[in-house]
């Protein structure tokens, strides 16, 4: 705890994050703070959690428990194509470190039967010029062995016509490129 002002917090043993009241990080609102409590909510849903204790969702992530990796190979343009999955379906990523979160088209995000337009309104630039965005967070991401839970990501309505594997997946692994092939693998 900050004062009355801002929590610090963890998410999956990730770098600790101040968050200021009011603000809401990787679909985590902090509502009120106090000295030795703060309320979040959380899936919408309001929890009081105390100084240095933990929450855990009701989809409970599997310990992480060693090296996770995924080798990609570059198309005949060079890009990286990832298979993969979001919350156990089927996916068909570009690799795209220009992307700070991953994005999804609304036509999958539908497929996928996420709730998306409960999420926060934002507009991105897309290649065809600006469209209509909502940040989520995913259930769990898939690539080759390297599962992620809690991903924020972002399902923009028009201008994507494929899903895009950004830094919110790309910032928990470690990327090496040799030639035509590059390899995942996964930090924490």
């Amino acid at each position: 705890m900050i004062g009355d002002k801002a929590a610090v917090i963890a998410i999956d043993g990730g770098e600790p994050k101040t968050i200021k009241v009011g603000q809401t990080w990787r679909g985590i609102s902090v509502v009120s703070v106090e000295k030795d409590q703060a309320t979040f909510e959380i899936k919408g849903q309001r929890r009081v959690i105390q100084r240095g204790a933990h929450h855990r969702s009701a989809t409970a992530k599997p310990p992480f428990t060693g090296r996770q990796s995924a080798v990609l190979s570059a198309d005949t343009r060079g890009h990286f194509i990832a298979e993969g999955s979001v919350n156990g379906a089927h996916m068909r990523f570009l690799v795209d470190t220009g992307a700070t979160a991953v994005a999804l088209p609304a036509t999958d995000a539908v497929r996928l039967g996420l709730d998306y337009r409960k999420g926060q309104r934002v507009t991105m630039q897309t290649a065809n010029g600006t469209a209509p965005a909502y940040v989520t967070t995913l259930e769990r991401v898939k690539v080759g062995e390297i599962e992620l839970y809690g991903v924020q990501a972002v399902v923009i309505e028009g201008g994507l016509h494929m899903p895009l594997l950004g830094m919110t997946f790309l910032n928990r692994v470690e990327m090496r490129r040799e030639g035509e092939t590059m390899t995942l693998n996964r930090l924490y």
